[in-house]
């Protein structure tokens, strides 16, 4: 019979950027300390799901007040449309990827999915329960 291991709950520490801000800033249009940012000390990784998730009240704070774009969504009860916000530059470490972040309720958790994992070239450690980087990043 093969083994099943379960994941349990993996968190990072990530900062999330108004990505229009940052490209401002190191265009010298805005300084450094204008980039509306903001650091999630226990991001919920979610590898079930495909794309970075934040609350309602943290895009507000990014300075985003309007879906940039929408898609037809479902969970396991219903279908809805879901509102995608950005670009935003989600940061683990030193690496970056810059996407739109697909809205949830305040009280959600912010939630790193799949395919920002991949981009980062991050893999989860069911072992110890935490983001490490995958094998790739290391083979030429």
């Amino acid at each position: 019979m093969p083994r099943i291991e379960f994941m349990g709950r993996v968190t990072c520490k990530a900062k999330v950027e108004n990505a229009i801000d940052a490209a401002e800033a190191l265009q010298g249009k805005r300084t450094s300390s204008e980039v509306r940012t903001v650091v999630v000390e226990d991001a919920l990784v979610d590898t079930e799901a495909s794309t970075l998730a934040l609350p309602t009240s943290m895009l507000r704070q990014l300075g985003f007040h309007t879906p940039s774009s929408t898609r037809r969504s479902r969970n396991t009860t219903v279908s809805y449309i879901a509102k995608l916000y950005g670009p935003v530059r989600l940061w683990i470490d030193d690496r970056y990827i810059t996407l739109d972040a697909l809205e949830v309720d305040d009280g959600c958790p912010v939630l790193i999915r799949q395919i920002p994992l991949e981009h980062l070239q991050y893999v989860v450690d069911i072992t110890n329960h935490r983001l490490g980087p995958s094998s790739r990043v290391n083979a030429h």
